[in-house]
């Protein structure tokens, strides 16, 4: 198993602006020190608490400071951006991270950000498809391009001067393209499916109960058997909230007390999903009572907290439950206290990483 970072962060919303954008290029800093393959970020731009506006240009403030890891976008979402700037855009990132790169798309869950680009009415899965589609064919043809759809038109006919260079959208880096990955929320999602045919890789949620997360696998073997290709484990992705301290008390302080930044986190989402009818994200069967779902259950069946001991024990249970993935992605949460939270990444990466692959690896020794 490696371990990446997956990040959509959410601040207090009284925290200076400046501080969370130092605090979020610190953890990857670290993640990108500590060996963690890769790093995620994600993106709103009417949410005061999630406030990273633009992936891509955050990715763009970390390409000389990354060593190792690979960056990914986590995701760019799709419907309120045109797909000649997003394709523009991820080529010319591609070639500031020397091709270390991953695309993460999604059509965007947050509805104040359907509103303000105006497509909180639309057809957004159609506006989704149509704008990823119409990025691959502007990578996989020549100017002037000429592609027509129902909610973009992308052509330089008119204006192209080619033997200058004038109306030519840059191509990236790795060709195709960089590494295409979308996430998965829903339980048994045929996006999943969908992805997988096209050669695309999952992310599942970390707002996941464990048995929907385990639900995504299946639909990825379906995929890749329609498209021929291997189903391997090493290409899943499963973001999960934890945290590790060096005693327990300390671990469930800051893990599950009411001003705890992993309880205002779910508080957050929970209260979004709530309000737009999609709770049913956070139930452990699906006709189980609104009413059941509280915060309180939300947090301690979604949280894995506790000693380096403890968190492998939890994390073999979970990866026990879901099946075999390649990689642990790591939440990030608000550096409520900035020295806890780094020791927890450190932890986990030197404590409890090596101990998960060692029983795992003893586990296979013993099968054979």
């Amino acid at each position: 198993m490696e371990l990446g970072f997956f990040t959509m962060p959410i601040h207090p919303l009284d925290k200076d602006w400046r501080l969370c954008l130092e605090e979020d290029r610190e953890v990857f800093l670290l993640a990108d020190e500590l060996g963690f393959t890769e790093g995620y970020v994600g993106e709103h731009s009417t949410d005061k608490a999630e406030n990273i506006t633009n992936c891509m240009m955050f990715i763009a403030s970390l390409a000389s400071s990354i060593k190792q890891m690979r960056l990914g976008t986590g995701t760019v979402n799709m419907p309120n951006t045109h797909p000649a700037r997003i394709a523009a855009d991820i080529a010319m990132l591609d070639h500031m991270l020397d091709g270390k790169l991953n695309f993460g798309i999604s059509p965007g869950g947050l509805a104040s950000d359907a509103e303000v680009f105006g497509n909180l009415d639309a057809d957004r899965p159609g506006m989704f498809l149509e704008c990823i589609n119409t990025v691959l064919k502007i990578w996989e043809t020549e100017a002037p391009y000429n592609i027509e759809g129902d909610f973009w038109n992308v052509s330089t006919d008119r204006t192209q001067m080619l033997d200058i260079g004038q109306g030519i959208l840059p191509k990236p880096l790795q060709r195709p393209h960089p590494p295409i990955v979308v996430t998965a929320v829903a339980p048994f999602s045929q996006g999943v499916a969908e992805a997988a045919a096209r050669g695309w890789d999952p992310i599942s949620a970390n707002f996941l109960m464990p048995q929907w997360v385990k639900s995504h696998w299946p639909k990825y073997v379906e995929g890749c058997e329609r498209a021929g290709r291997l189903a391997d484990p090493a290409n899943w992705r499963v973001a999960k909230s934890v945290f590790v301290a060096d005693d327990l008390d300390t671990a469930r302080r800051y893990a599950t007390d009411p001003d705890s930044p992993y309880v205002f986190y779910y508080k957050q989402l929970y209260t979004k999903l709530k309000k737009h009818g999609r709770i049913n994200l956070f139930k452990e069967y699906r006709d189980q009572p609104d009413e059941e779902v509280t915060l309180e259950h939300v947090c301690d069946r979604l949280i894995i907290w506790g000693t380096a001991d403890k968190v492998t024990d939890e994390l073999l249970a979970f990866r026990e439950e879901t099946g075999e993935f390649g990689t642990l992605l790591y939440a990030g949460k608000d550096w409520a206290d900035p020295a806890l939270a780094r020791r927890s990444m450190v932890l986990l990466a030197e404590d409890v990483k090596p101990a998960i692959n060692a029983a795992e690896a003893g586990k296979a020794k013993a099968a054979e």
